[in-house]
C-alpha cells in the first residue's frame, strides 16, 4: 500500500494541558483549588446585555458577515469615545467570532505564505505563533524591527502589538506606537495591535484613578491621520464577561477591509445576529463597564501585596486581569511551590522563551477565591 501523508494539522499541544498534574496536585489541599491560570471571566454577564441577546433570539435568517449597520455605528462610537480615534469610517469595521479565531486567521485572510514573516512580541500569546503557521508563514520574536537581522527583517510582512500586553501588561504610549507603525510602513508591512485589555490601565493608565487612556494603533498621534496599513482588533470578553459570547471586532485600514470581509464571507467567519445585536448595547453602556473594572481594581489591590510578600518580584502589570512576576526560579518550580497551597498559575514559559522564570497570575477569579488565596499566600509567609 502506497505511504501516504497523515491526515490533520502538524501543530504543537495545546500548552495549558501540560498543567494537569499542578492542577491535580492543587486539587488536593483541603480548601479547595484556587485557579488563578486561565484568564476566563467569572463574574455575570451584565443584565442590560443578556436583554439584548434575548431580546434578538428570533433570528431565522443568516446574519450579515460586515456586521449589521447598527453594530458598526456603535463601534466606531465607541472608539471616539472610549479610544480618542474620530473620523473612523463604519465600512472600515467588523465583527469577528471573539478575537482569538482573528489572530489565528488573519495572516492566512491577509494573504501571507511561505517566506513571509509575522513579528510579534517577544513575550506574547502564543496564537500569534499559531496565526504565522496556519498560513505557512514565519513568526519572529520582536519588539522592536531594529533587532532584527537584515535578511529576516526585508521578509516582515505583519507586525503584531499588543497594548496592553497578555501576559506583562505593557502598555506602550503613543510615541512607541508611532514607531512600530512607522517601521513597518517603511517596507511595507502591516501593522495589527490586539488591544483587548485597553479598558483596564491600572495606576498612570487608570483614567477613573486620574490616569490616562490606554493609547489605540488607530490614534491620530500615531497614525497622522492615515489609517492605511494598520489595524485594531478588541474583544469584548474582558470589559463586559462575554467570554461565552464570542464578541470583538477589527478596524482600521479601509483598504485592506474589503477583502477580508469577502474572505471571511467565502469562510463562513460570521458573528451570530443575536451576539451582534448584545454586541451593539454592550458597547454603548459604559456603566457595566466602569463596575467591572471596580471589581478588578479590588482584586488587585488584595493579591498584589499578598503574591509580593510570598516573594515575586512583579513587572510591569500596569494593565491587563494579569500579574507577570518572577522568583528568580525556574517557572515550573514556582508553579509547583504555588499548586502546593491549592493555587494554579499560568506558566510563563508558555509565552516564548523570554517568560522563562516567570509565572501569570490572573484576577479573574471570585471575591471568595482570591480572598482563600491571599489567605493562603500569607500563611505561608
Amino acid at each position: 500500500m502506497t505511504q501516504q501523508r497523515a491526515f490533520g494539522l502538524d501543530l504543537p499541544d495545546y500548552p495549558w494541558n501540560s498543567l494537569a498534574p499542578y492542577r491535580q496536585r492543587a486539587a488536593e489541599h483541603p480548601g479547595g483549588t484556587v485557579d488563578l491560570s486561565i484568564g476566563t471571566p467569572v463574574d455575570p454577564t451584565p443584565l442590560v446585555v443578556q436583554d439584548a441577546l434575548a431580546a434578538a433570539s428570533d433570528a431565522p435568517g443568516y446574519p450579515t458577515t460586515h456586521g449589521t449597520p447598527a453594530l458598526r455605528e456603535a463601534i466606531v462610537d465607541w472608539y471616539s469615545r472610549r479610544r480618542g480615534v474620530a473620523h473612523l469610517d463604519p465600512a472600515a469595521v467588523m465583527p469577528t467570532v471573539g478575537s482569538k479565531e482573528l489572530v489565528a486567521w488573519l495572516p492566512l485572510l491577509l494573504g501571507l505564505g511561505p517566506g513571509d514573516v509575522v513579528a510579534r512580541p517577544t513575550v506574547a500569546y502564543p496564537t500569534y505563533d499559531i496565526g504565522a503557521q496556519l498560513a505557512g508563514a514565519e513568526a519572529v520574536a520582536a519588539d522592536d524591527l531594529d533587532n532584527l537581522e537584515p535578511e529576516i527583517r526585508s521578509r516582515v510582512r505583519m507586525v503584531w502589538v499588543n497594548s496592553p500586553g497578555n501576559p506583562t501588561g505593557i502598555v506602550r504610549d503613543a510615541a512607541s506606537l508611532k514607531k512600530i507603525v512607522d517601521q513597518a510602513r517603511a517596507q511595507g508591512a502591516v501593522v495589527v495591535s490586539d488591544e483587548c485589555y485597553a479598558e483596564l490601565g491600572w495606576g498612570d493608565w487608570d483614567v477613573a484613578e486620574g490616569g490616562e487612556p490606554v493609547p489605540s494603533v488607530l490614534d491620530e498621534r500615531v497614525t497622522g491621520g492615515d489609517l492605511s496599513l494598520v489595524l485594531s482588533a478588541y474583544s469584548l470578553s474582558k470589559q463586559s464577561n462575554l467570554a461565552g459570547y464570542r464578541a470583538a471586532f477589527l478596524a482600521g485600514d479601509p483598504e485592506l477591509m474589503p477583502s477580508l470581509i469577502n474572505s471571511r464571507k467565502h469562510a463562513g467567519m460570521i458573528v451570530p445576529y443575536p451576539v451582534q445585536e448584545a454586541m451593539r448595547v454592550a458597547l454603548a453602556d459604559d456603566a457595566h463597564v466602569a463596575s467591572q473594572k471596580a471589581l478588578y481594581r479590588d482584586r488587585r489591590a488584595k493579591l498584589l501585596p499578598a503574591v509580593e510578600a510570598f516573594g515575586l518580584r512583579i513587572d510591569h502589570s500596569e494593565a491587563g486581569l494579569y500579574l507577570w512576576g518572577t522568583a528568580g526560579e525556574d517557572t515550573w518550580d514556582t508553579v509547583g511551590r504555588f499548586a502546593e497551597l491549592g493555587i494554579v498559575v499560568g506558566p510563563g514559559t508558555f509565552y516564548g522563551d523570554a517568560g522563562n522564570g516567570y509565572v501569570r497570575l490572573s484576577m479573574t477569579a471570585s471575591d471568595e477565591r482570591i480572598d482563600a488565596a491571599v489567605a493562603r499566600l500569607r500563611e505561608a509567609v
